[in-house]
């Protein structure tokens, strides 16, 4: 195969990346969130009702957003590994279609379960707008 195939075949993956590096920005910036309002709570008055409960849901919070970015992390740097092992094969004249099908499923079971991750983190952050409304 010429290597204006190879790049077509890499291209597909090239966008994934690109999806998964923006899903990442946004698990950061929540992250970030998180931390910004335990710190708050932290330094704050002791005064703030309910500040106990609130401060375990944001170190819950904190732990499934870890997971969400650690396990979508893992999924790029697996699409990585997939685009580079698409141009080994094609200069060692070799056939990974194994390889790189399995780094393919890895990559997707991986930001499945970063999302599923992610959507658990969503999840309690309502509970946290309960708290205040109350």
């Amino acid at each position: 195969m010429d290597i204006a195939g190879i790049i077509q075949m890499a291209v597909a993956p090239a966008f994934l990346l690109t999806g998964i590096g923006a899903i990442l920005s946004v698990m950061a910036n929540r992250l970030s969130r998180i931390v910004d309002r335990f710190r708050i709570l932290n330094e704050g008055s002791p005064n703030i009702s309910d500040k106990e409960v609130e401060l375990n849901y944001l170190l819950l919070r904190s732990k499934w957003t870890h997971w969400a970015i650690a396990l979508t992390t893992l999924s790029a740097l697996l699409v990585c590994t997939l685009i580079a092992s698409i141009f080994i094969s094609s200069e060692i004249f070799s056939n990974m279609d194994q390889l790189i099908t399995l780094l393919f499923i890895l990559a997707m079971i991986s930001l499945i379960i970063g999302l599923v991750c992610f959507l658990a983190e969503v999840h309690l952050s309502k509970n946290v707008i309960k708290l205040n409304k109350t």
